[in-house]
């Protein structure tokens, strides 16, 4: 065993040799202990290793959600070490880094929970494949996902595109699932033994600038995961009513948790499922939506970076000359934009500037805070794509970086619903007017003047852009691709 990668080795209870052979534990989102498959399996099978990658094959994290996964990459280090199981960190190429702790700790056995964007799943297919080719058993695990893509599909064998019908079909499947966990409830392995002080250095990351306020903010980790649940479900029959509530924030703020698998899907579903409560029903939706996101990433690996509907590759996004490849814009846009104004548009909006009260404030909540209210989410979208009618990846790209919940699936499929671009998307027609949404879901002003205190003053500035007259050359521009 190579001496610089010093192993400190998990006993099983069944077998508490030294010498056994180590299982190797790939964490990727999935950062827990309890109702963790692969984890369990790899308990079960004896010694312990567990192994993060920062890969470099695929987009980059955004900078918030990185941060968030250092913390939460430092409090399962420690969880890991109370039981005595290292946690090693690499970064670089899976496909050369796993086989080569394979080698140097004298693995024969690797394990993880299976991930569902078309690029990374032939990562794990290729590993199977080879470390299965020199001897390895190499086992994957369902868990990050209510439903695996392949268990729900129309009548014809085809994905959904539409979310109702996915819902009515996806429930019976998650049901199942959750009552499995609970069922078998699945906490840390009592056999999860290992050798005492053991030392698990955590090599610090470099920290988005802006970090200062994510601290005062954020609370990543499985303990503080399962807080927010039991917070949340204490007020479940409140959720119908408060949920559009800027002012009371009544969601679940669970969704960075489960980006990064910090509690178990499926323990959310159990537990909120066992209420009897109007909020029930609403919220499990809620999550099937989260998993159609990924159901559709899974059937189309661009949906990140194309429009689904093609029809709008012919749209006059205003957009920057230099990125225009990068977006698929025509080589003839319907809309032509100078590039100037471009760049003051978008500044403005990411700033939260941009003189309209509740898309600034949900811009300023977003820097400060990493995170967005889920309705002020479809405001700012809309009025980027419509009454700006800058391209949605920009947006996506801007949301990317700063949300600490930002992932591949629901980033991208959300965007491109509020652009009216993707699958069971929000008719174009339909335009969030920040003024009106502002005035149903937020009538004193409370969200609005906590985050832009100068609202109201000679300091705060005029629109950038007209509602009534952009909505409408919004419009006639949909009309002429229609």
């Amino acid at each position: 065993m190579n001496a610089n990668a010093r192993v400190f080795i998990l006993n099983s209870l069944a077998m508490n040799d030294p010498q056994r052979s180590p299982t190797l534990l790939w964490f990727r989102d999935d950062l827990r202990l309890s109702d963790n498959a692969a984890l369990k399996w790899a308990a079960d099978h004896g010694p312990v290793i567990g192994l993060f990658i920062d890969e470099t094959i695929n987009r980059s994290i955004g900078a918030a959600a990185r941060w968030w996964r250092e913390q939460s990459l430092n409090a399962l280090a420690q969880d890991l070490s109370f039981y005595g199981v290292p946690l090693l960190r690499r970064t670089g190429n899976p496909l050369e880094i796993l086989p080569k702790i394979v080698s140097e700790m004298e693995v024969k056995a690797v394990t993880w929970n299976r991930r569902y964007h078309q690029p990374l799943c032939e990562v794990d297919a290729t590993l199977k494949k080879n470390l299965r080719d020199k001897g390895i058993e190499v086992h994957s695990h369902p868990g990050f996902l209510l439903t695996e893509p392949w268990e729900v599909s129309t009548t014809t064998g085809t994905p959904y595109k539409v979310f109702t019908p996915f819902s009515k079909a996806a429930w019976e499947v998650a049901r199942v699932h959750a009552y499995e966990t609970v069922k078998n409830n699945v906490p840390v392995p009592s056999h999860l033994t290992g050798p005492e002080d053991v030392e698990l250095p955590i090599p610090e990351m470099e920290q988005p600038f802006w970090a200062t306020t994510l601290v005062k903010e954020c609370a990543p980790g499985e303990k503080n995961a399962s807080e927010k649940l039991f917070d949340f479900l204490e007020h479940l029959q409140d959720y119908p009513q408060a949920r559009d509530s800027l002012a009371r924030s009544a969601t679940s703020k669970l969704s960075a948790h489960l980006r990064f698998g910090e509690i178990s899907i499926h323990r959310v579903w159990a537990e909120t499922a066992a209420i009897d409560s109007e909020g029930t029903e609403l919220f499990l939706k809620e999550l099937l939506w989260r998993d159609f996101a990924w159901h559709r990433l899974y059937a189309l690996p661009h949906m990140d970076t194309q429009n689904v509907r093609m029809q709008f590759n012919r749209f006059g996004w205003s957009w920057d000359p230099s990125e225009k490849d990068k977006l698929n814009t025509p080589s003839t846009p319907l809309i032509p934009t100078k590039a100037d104004q471009f760049h003051e548009d978008l500044a403005a909006w990411r700033a939260g500037k941009t003189g309209i009260p509740l898309v600034d404030a949900g811009m300023r909540e977003l820097w400060a805070t990493g995170s967005m209210h889920n309705r002020v989410r479809m405001v700012v979208a809309s009025f980027l794509t419509k009454n700006l009618q800058i391209h949605w990846r920009h947006g996506e790209e801007w949301f990317w970086e700063t949300l600490v919940d930002a992932d591949p699936a629901s980033n991208a499929f959300n965007w491109q619903w509020a652009a009216g671009s993707g699958d069971d998307a929000s008719p174009y027609f339909r335009i969030f007017n920040p003024v009106t949404q502002a005035k149903k879901f937020d009538q004193d002003e409370t969200y609005i003047r906590r985050w832009v205190p100068e609202y109201g003053t000679p300091s705060y500035p005029d629109p950038i852009v007209d509602l009534k007259e952009s909505r409408q050359t919004a419009l006639d521009a949909y009309s002429a691709i229609k």
